[in-house]
């Protein structure tokens, strides 16, 4: 066992014996390790310790202060519906002097939370269940944090999803081209700029007091999600450092984004990539399922355009990294990130060419909810 981390885990409050400490799971941002945890009778169990990014989280205690705020909330909301606050919240673990995070002696952050046993989460979807079970546990997630006072939430990554500002510095990487790469994706450069109104239609809305702002988690990707093993539920969010104050719309988004997929997010044959009209409708069933009883008529009225926005702005992000020299995203390939690029321009293209249906199917499960509401 590392020293560094064995002094880290001493600082925790929690029964049985550390067997074993090793890496665990695939993220790429924050250093994550699995303890095996032995009680007096031999039984197993098992804890999350996790390192906070310094460079993506500049200010670490700031994340666990907010984390600490939400999951206490949500805590108190499954125990008032008669729900397991063990596997449908992220628990963290205290340290010995009962707060949620330690500062080590070289300044890093450290937290660790409980595992959660039987359940898991998946890299791709593998059936249309898994699909309703994203959304409907995206919703409830937000339904849980409806009445909490977003204001209350720092900013942890300032400006995450202010599109008009990432279209800003896009554009401004395309005027230095500081990789010499602009020659040769013209057609995606102005694929992106030719859709400049619509980065700023959620951020104008917000700021017109037209939107309300909410807590959201920001990174509703289809793989933050855990889904039960034996019934098939989606039962919590995980990954909540980039929990913040922000828009609905912006973690509906990156759902359709990530769940209408027709393809991985890094394909290199465009022809396979796309999106997924069926699965868009099983999400937003699933979503309005859970998140009917506290979206507003505005908010609703733009989840279709949700998923265009989102994609739009990861399509602004990859082609720009790739133009300034894949300075961001870890890359696998010379052009790995301009791979990334294209498909999210397909997919935004296929939205588009579907965005009547789409509406479509917000306007049928809005319906929906309404008779349901009026024969109750």
């Amino acid at each position: 066992m590392d020293h560094s981390i064995d002094n880290v885990i001493a600082h925790y409050s929690f029964a049985g014996t550390v067997m074993d400490v090793h890496p665990f799971g695939a993220g790429h941002i924050n250093d994550t390790y699995r303890l095996v945890i032995a009680d007096a009778a031999g039984e197993k169990r098992y804890l999350i310790l996790q390192r906070i990014n310094r460079n993506v989280f500049h200010q670490p205690v700031q994340v666990m202060e907010n984390i600490e705020k939400i999951t206490r909330h949500v805590h108190g909301k499954v125990l008032a519906a008669g729900g397991d606050p063990e596997r449908e919240v992220l628990n963290l673990v205290p340290t010995t002097t009962g707060t949620s995070f330690c500062l080590a002696a070289d300044g890093e952050v450290w937290r660790m939370v409980k595992f959660i046993t039987g359940a898991r989460t998946y890299e791709t979807v593998e059936n249309p269940r898994h699909v309703y079970e994203v959304g409907k546990a995206l919703g409830r997630f937000q339904a849980q944090l409806a009445d909490f006072d977003a204001g209350q939430l720092y900013e942890t990554i300032p400006g995450f999803h202010h599109t008009p500002g990432r279209l800003l510095a896009f554009k401004d990487i395309v005027q230095r081209d500081p990789a010499n790469r602009v020659r040769r994706v013209k057609t995606e450069i102005d694929f992106i700029l030719e859709r400049q109104p619509q980065t700023a239609v959620v951020v104008d809305l917000l700021r017109e007091g037209k939107l309300p702002w909410r807590v959201t988690h920001n990174d509703t990707k289809f793989n933050n999600v855990m889904i039960d093993d034996a019934t098939g539920q989606g039962i919590c969010l995980i990954d909540l450092d980039t929990v913040m104050p922000g828009s609905a719309l912006y973690d509906f988004g990156d759902a359709v984004r990530t769940t209408t997929a027709l393809s991985l997010e890094d394909e290199p044959d465009t022809d396979r990539a796309g999106f997924s009209l069926p699965y868009f409708e099983t999400l937003a069933h699933g979503y309005l399922d859970a998140a009917r009883g506290f979206l507003t008529a505005a908010e609703i009225d733009l989840l279709a355009f949700a998923g265009v926005l989102i994609t739009l702005e990861q399509g602004i992000r990859f082609l720009g990294d790739y133009l300034a020299g894949d300075t961001y995203y870890k890359i696998h390939r010379p052009e790995h990130n301009l791979d990334r690029a294209r498909t999210q321009i397909r997919m935004v293209q296929e939205m588009e060419g579907h965005m009547q249906q789409m509406e479509a199917i917000v306007t049928k499960y809005r319906e929906e909810a309404d008779e349901c509401e009026n024969a109750d």
